[in-house]
């Protein structure tokens, strides 16, 4: 079996809303680390592949951030530093 015969199977929506979903962690992740000069992550999260779908950045949002991420500043609209 080659990839030609999985390219009509991936809906176009679902392909488009999973970029958006990863453009937007990475994107967050890396403001985050590169406003509060987490070097090494910011080389890590823009190294890393986008595989991981957004997990990586997730984890590190809410997990080693200096200042973390919490579910309370994502409803209010208040993630960005």
């Amino acid at each position: 079996m080659n990839l030609q015969n999985y390219v009509g199977l991936v809906n176009p929506f679902f392909a488009a809303a999973l970029v958006f979903w990863i453009i937007f962690w990475k994107a967050l992740a890396l403001w985050r680390a590169s406003k509060y000069g987490q070097r090494y992550w910011f080389i890590a999260i823009l190294i890393l592949n986008s595989l991981t779908l957004g997990i990586v950045e997730i984890i590190y949002l809410f997990y080693f951030a200096k200042e973390r991420l919490t579910l309370k500043d994502l409803k209010n609209t208040n993630f960005l530093p």
